[in-house]
């Protein structure tokens, strides 16, 4: 698998949340043939399939969102555009971001804001807010408003930069990176002998409030269940003990978000097969699609594996290619060493 590429093509495509239709294309195809049944639920959700042993002695369910926060139109004002966000965009980053309008057709434009010059002196000193900034694209009021309606999707364009010393900058790496890893486990997973049934699940609307994983793992209904997500790398601004190192694996949640058996066979098969990884202890809630499998109907066993990235919900975000091929052996490892008996060994005493 070429994760790189994979990366590439997963980050730059459109997916919104609640608007996932071009990913999750995209999502499907490169999913198919890694899979022995793939379908999509009412939600939205990607749903693949890949069998064990016959008949399997458990269900374990990987999931990660393959939405992404964006904006949408708000108001059309004198050939201007207004807008509101889906998710949660930094608004520090926003002004002079080139954006794609989805209307009757994509279109070009840049997010602008009053020039500083027009400003007072206290306005220069602060954030500008959403409400004051807008879109241009460069055309008259009305050939505006035959393109573009109040409603229409809004994503920042950016294209995939490969950096130095195997680092990679985007758009939608929360949570595209673990769609890929989870790609990458299902590719290693044609070559590995294993038993329990493997369901990979690409959820949506995440990032407004964990609705795909919610209702696909209601529907799955795993023996187990991990999530995959993002978490902060280590940068200037960022706490020590908030953070873990970018490139030096993946993270491995430990916390009441977490079933402790899990986890420990987690760390455990990273021991065995030499993969590196960090410990994040998250003493809450998690904030991710882990919360809704834990608590979905009679309460799932479930773990969270994160991948460090830098410069979170911006557009460039930044990862390690290694952290997310790491994260990919992990989760194939694991589910090789998933045996009859481990289902007992998962009851709290």
């Amino acid at each position: 698998m070429d994760i790189k590429q994979t990366l590439k093509q997963l980050t730059e495509a459109a997916g919104v949340s609640g608007y996932e239709h071009a990913v999750r294309r995209l999502t499907t195809e490169l999913l198919t043939p890694l899979g022995d049944q793939v379908r999509q639920d009412a939600m939205g959700n990607v749903i693949a399939l890949k069998r064990g042993a016959e008949p399997a002695p458990g269900r374990i369910m990987l999931a990660s969102h393959m939405d992404e926060i964006g904006l949408i139109v708000s108001k059309l004002d004198r050939g201007f555009l207004r807008f509101s966000q889906v998710g949660g965009f930094d608004p520090r980053v926003l002004p002079g971001q080139e954006v794609i309008v989805h209307g009757q057709e994509p279109l070009p434009g840049i997010i602008a804001s009053r020039p500083p010059h027009v400003l007072s002196t206290k306005e220069r000193k602060q954030v500008t807010p959403i409400h004051k900034l807008f879109i241009d694209i460069g055309l008259p009021h009305d050939r505006l408003a035959d393109l573009v309606s109040v409603g229409d999707l809004i994503t920042i364009k950016r294209e995939a930069l490969e950096l130095q010393n195997g680092l990679m900058a985007s758009k939608a790496v929360d949570d595209r990176a673990s769609v890929a890893a989870i790609l990458a486990a299902l590719h290693d997973l044609q070559t590995i002998q294993h038993t329990w049934d493997v369901y990979a699940v690409a959820t949506v609307q995440e990032e407004v409030g964990l609705k795909g994983a919610m209702t696909s793992t209601y529907n799955v209904n795993p023996d187990v269940g991990i999530a995959l997500d993002v978490t902060f790398a280590t940068q200037p601004g960022v706490k020590e003990e908030e953070s873990i190192k970018l490139d030096k694996g993946c993270g491995i949640a430990q916390g009441p978000n977490i079933h402790p058996k899990v986890f420990h066979k987690l760390v455990s098969v990273a021991k065995k097969y030499e993969i590196p990884h960090q410990i994040e202890v998250p003493p809450g809630a998690t904030g991710t699609d882990a919360w809704a499998m834990q608590v979905t109907r009679a309460g799932i066993p479930t773990a969270l594996i994160s991948i460090p990235i830098r410069n979170m919900h911006t557009s460039v975000e930044m990862l390690s290619f290694k952290d997310v091929e790491r994260t990919g052996r992990l989760l194939a490892h694991f589910i090789r060493e998933l045996d009859d008996g481990f289902l007992e060994t998962l009851k709290l005493k």
